[in-house]
């Protein structure tokens, strides 16, 4: 079994910065691809990122986040980051980690195996 930790959330005013962390155990971390979904209210779970397992030589992101989020990983420290820089009003929402043991670079729900609690992140105007 798996465990995700998220941390990082919090309110931060439009044009803001933020990082989220989150911390695995219970599996070899590098053997999994990453990502990061996002459900704000009244709305579906979306994707925002995602990043290959082992070196992370590969990520994806969402069009509505790409040029302003960056996604990275830290195998030495089981933690997948999210650097959310430029936020708008439009990113508030819980995000949530996500871990995948058997898909290269996932986009979607199903493919993600691991979920953890998520992250309140709210950026005001």
């Amino acid at each position: 079994q798996v465990q995700l930790v998220e941390s990082g959330g919090g309110l931060v005013q439009a044009g803001g910065s933020l990082r989220l962390s989150c911390v695995a155990s219970g599996r070899t971390f590098s053997t999994m691809a990453m990502g990061w979904f996002r459900q704000a209210p009244g709305k579906e779970r979306e994707f925002v990122a995602a990043i290959s397992r082992w070196t992370g030589a590969s990520t994806t992101y969402a069009d509505s986040v790409k040029g302003r989020f960056t996604i990275s990983r830290d195998n030495a420290k089981n933690t997948v980051y999210l650097q959310m820089n430029s936020l708008k009003t439009e990113d508030t929402a819980v995000y949530y980690c996500v871990g995948a043991t058997s898909w290269a670079l996932p986009t979607t729900p199903i493919q993600y195996n691991y979920w953890g609690q998520g992250t309140q992140v709210t950026v005001s105007s």
